[in-house]
């Protein structure tokens, strides 16, 4: 008789958090599916609706066969279908291709994180259909001219090596910097990408939401989206970079609600966790202290803002909690009271 292999605290994570993502994406593209009128966007559209709709089913046969008790994530009381619509086709195409990038990210993290040979395959095929949904999106976004492509530059005829110390300074305003390598361009390229759909959602979720707590939190990371886009592109200009020219992916002026609150705040805290994850990766691959030092310091920035979202999330009781551990005191304390 084979030995259960039982479920390890990092696969219990992963399927815990594909679950509450997917259940939220699900809700998402269901809406955008209502009113996609192009036909060469609405497939790709729907092939990432069936995407979280697949993988909600497998969990779901995962967690019964575990006795794992299945996330409330979110459903249909989440997503008001009959709200005007709020996303033009182009938005959602670029939304689409933004957290096709997120879930491959997020996805390769859960396959480093799984041991047992169900659970790898369920997450290592995921990857793979999200990196399908990733190209089938870029092709799409590519053949309408929307896709902001990186700068670029001259391929390199030689190799070379750092000569100097100088090389990774950037902060003594008595000494010139120097260019910014390629690495460097590319970073500041994606998180200029990356706060443009930060800044649309904030505002679609603002103005949609009855709730002044959550439209003051969504108007604040506006403003911060829009502050670190300034600083990335400043930065491109000194080396006279061009910024990215990011389409017209405009949202509608409904203020009908939409999506709930907990949808939207859940929302924003997975877009906040990638973007510190983004600029921590910069910050390490970026060789000029100074831009190290900038993706620090914006990092806080976005933390301080997840710390008051989650804050809110507490407050109104949208906050599920991860699975944990068995506080063993309290157990043994409680027993002795007994």
């Amino acid at each position: 008789m084979n030995k259960k292999i039982h479920l390890t605290s990092g696969e219990i994570a992963s399927l815990w958090t594909g679950y509450m993502n997917d259940s939220m994406s699900k809700c998402i593209l269901s809406f955008m599916l209502k009113y996609i009128e192009d036909p060469d966007i609405k497939p790709v559209v729907q092939y990432a609706y069936d995407i979280s709709s697949n993988h909600l089913e497998q969990l779901v046969t995962i967690f019964e066969n575990e006795q794992y008790a299945i996330p409330n994530g979110f459903s249909e009381q989440d997503v008001n279908t009959s709200a005007p619509w709020l996303f033009t086709d182009l938005f959602c195409l670029t939304y689409v291709n933004h957290m096709a990038k997120v879930g491959m990210l997020a996805y390769s993290g859960f396959v480093s994180m799984s041991y047992r040979e169900d659970i790898c395959h369920y997450f290592s095929q995921g990857l793979s259909e999200i990196n399908h949904l990733y190209t089938e999106s870029l092709k799409i976004a590519l053949s309408k001219g929307v896709s902001a492509r990186h700068p670029y530059i001259e391929v390199p005829k030689e190799t070379d090596y750092v000569d100097s110390k100088r090389y990774l300074s950037g902060l003594n305003p008595f000494s010139g910097k120097r260019s910014l390598n390629s690495v460097e361009i590319s970073h500041l390229y994606m998180n200029i990408l990356t706060n443009s759909m930060g800044i649309k959602l904030c505002l679609a979720f603002a103005q949609t939401s009855p709730s002044k707590d959550v439209q003051d939190f969504m108007l604040r990371g506006k403003e911060i989206s829009q502050k670190h886009i300034k600083i990335f592109v400043d930065t491109l200009l000194e080396d006279n970079i061009e910024a990215p020219r990011v389409p017209d992916v405009s949202v509608s002026d409904s203020i009908t609600s939409t999506f709930s609150d907990k949808l939207m705040m859940f929302h924003m805290s997975l877009i906040s966790a990638s973007g510190i994850g983004n600029y921590a990766t910069a910050a390490a691959a970026s060789q000029r202290s100074d831009l190290a030092i900038n993706y620090e310091r914006l990092s806080l920035e976005i933390a301080k803002l997840a710390k008051s979202g989650a804050d809110i999330m507490i407050q109104h009781n949208w906050l599920e909690q991860p699975p944990g551990t068995t506080d063993r005191e309290k157990l043994a304390r409680s027993k002795g009271k007994s």
